[in-house]
């Protein structure tokens, strides 16, 4: 077993999830000890310059490396005993477009090894998408393993700032893509209007009327056509933004979008869910998930119901991934990238540069 640091930095830009657990990579995951370290509003702005790669990336990706690399060592400093055989360290995503072969995730894997002295996995997703894939979403594997007891067929749906799903059927089988944006709009909506990151308890949103206007416009998008596998970059709907709203009705609007989004992927189901399990930031979110409590047509639950942390889910599977990329193992599948063929990614920082006899 090995015991595996994952660190996730999403596309919601709220801070850094740091997540331990002990995993074979392949069916066992156990799961330890989590931490999520809040960016400083200072950070998070200059993190949002750089997204879709311009401004000073190099200075904000060292930044971020070492943020990362505090995060650990904070998560260390509370958890002693806590032993790291490898780091999971997605980075931070700043571009995203498969159809262009081009995805880049923010972070310089050789310096968080020599920061920590601990091996890194990194660049997750290149592999896939230069095998033809889409590089996202790639926790599927994650959550197959997690839920392998659990009665199916079965959602599980994550909200960052884009929202995906994976679907696992009776006989294992599995489906994802990303659905639609998840708090992204929403968020940048509110922060760019109030003094706050987020419609704290959707409270905004519940006291706006939505457009059915913008929401049939954004709906009639042809990525709602397109068959999955397929993912998003974060900023893909930005066009349907409803700029004239008031502050309430834009949030109200926007979260009916995102939730109309994700009940469009229910076409693309091989069978109904039986129950659909939420993780993520977007399940705080009290508007958006009696919105999608409306929609979904089964049970719709946090995953804290079944056990699993919905705030470390994402972090634990990038631990998980990066075991499996020492191993060789597959980090994606046709059914969950439109990649060719069953392909392994990352690539592997020493802490240490071996020594060549």
């Amino acid at each position: 077993m090995w015991r595996a640091l994952g660190l996730m930095s999403g596309t919601s830009l709220d801070g850094i999830d740091v997540a331990l657990i002990e995993t074979d990579g392949r069916e066992r995951v156990l799961s330890a000890p989590a931490l999520t370290i809040p960016y400083q509003e200072t950070f998070r702005d200059r993190l949002r310059s750089v997204l879709g790669a311009v401004g000073p990336i190099a200075e904000v990706q060292n930044e971020l490396t070492r943020l990362h690399a505090a995060a650990v060592e904070e998560f260390l400093r509370r958890h002693p005993g806590a032993a790291v055989d490898i780091v999971g360290f997605h980075g931070h995503t700043i571009l995203h477009r498969p159809a262009e072969h081009s995805t880049w995730q923010l972070g310089d894997g050789a310096l968080l090894a020599r920061l920590l002295g601990l091996d890194v996995v990194a660049d997750f997703r290149s592999a896939d998408v230069a095998a033809g894939g889409e590089g996202a979403p790639l926790a599927p594997l994650f959550h197959a393993a997690v839920a392998a007891a659990l009665p199916k067929p079965l959602a599980v749906l994550n909200i960052g700032g884009v929202a995906n799903v994976t679907w696992i059927g009776e006989a294992s089988e599995i489906l994802a893509f990303d659905t639609a944006p998840g708090n992204a709009l929403i968020d940048d909506w509110v922060s760019q209007r109030t003094a706050a990151a987020v419609d704290i308890d959707g409270a905004l949103a519940r006291a706006g009327r939505a457009s059915a206007p913008h929401i049939a416009r954004f709906l009639a998008s042809p990525f709602f056509d397109r068959p999955p596998p397929k993912s998003l970059d974060r900023d893909d709907f930005r066009p349907f933004v409803p700029e004239s709203l008031s502050l309430e009705d834009g949030a109200a609007t926007l979260t009916e979008m995102t939730a109309e989004g994700i009940a469009a992927a229910v076409r693309y189901f091989p069978a109904p869910a039986s129950q659909w399990l939420v993780c993520g930031g977007g399940r705080h979110n009290p508007a958006l998930m009696a919105a999608l409590g409306r929609r979904l047509g089964a049970p719709v639950r946090l995953v804290e119901a079944v056990g699993w942390d919905g705030d470390a889910l994402e972090a634990q599977a990038f631990a998980y991934l990066a075991v499996r990329s020492i191993l060789g193992l597959p980090l994606s599948l046709p059914s969950t990238t439109g990649v060719t063929r069953p392909t392994s990614g990352g690539r592997l920082f020493r802490a240490v540069p071996a020594t060549i006899p």
